[in-house]
């Protein structure tokens, strides 16, 4: 098992690799409450995959939006960071079915953009000038939701890093 840290984000992002071993693959299903009863398309679910697994003798677990392509007895070297008990995985390499996987960090910086933008745009509002305090409100969540998509997109990018090095 080897442990390497990030250059960038220090303390956040490192990779373990090792061997796969008791993996366990979980499907959460989220329904839209709006989706009307007689309706089944997959518009209305949002689905995310669940794999955990051990690495060695570390609990791993990675959520994305598609299965993980692995299976045990893989070599694996995943990049992520700890929280709580378990490693929480952002990118993945499979050795030994040579494949690589990680989220989408390009549309989570562009959507850090755009919400950015919205409070730019909420900042030079005549609500936000008169001292109304639900504009001010939506301001300062428009402005936690970028900076934390922006966050997350730079700790996946870094974790893509990592696992190329």
């Amino acid at each position: 098992m080897t442990l390497k840290p990030s250059s960038f984000l220090t303390s956040s992002v490192s990779t373990i690799s090792g061997t796969v071993s008791n993996l366990n693959n979980e499907l959460l299903e989220y329904v839209n409450p709006e989706k009307p009863t007689h309706d089944h398309s997959s518009v209305y679910y949002q689905r995310f995959f669940v794999s955990k697994f051990n690495l060695g003798h570390r609990a791993i677990e990675a959520k994305f939006s598609t299965p993980m392509v692995v299976i045990n007895g893989d070599t694996l070297r995943v990049s992520g960071y700890q929280k709580g008990d378990s490693f929480q995985v952002l990118a993945y390499a499979n050795l030994t079915q040579q494949v690589s996987k990680h989220e989408n960090w390009i549309v989570l910086g562009l959507g850090a953009l755009f919400f950015l933008g919205v409070a730019i745009g909420l900042l030079n509002s005549e609500l936000v000038a008169e001292g109304a305090i639900v504009p001010k409100l939506f301001l300062l969540g428009f402005v936690g939701v970028a900076m934390y998509m922006g966050y997350r997109a730079l700790l996946i990018r870094e974790s893509i890093s990592l696992l190329q090095n």
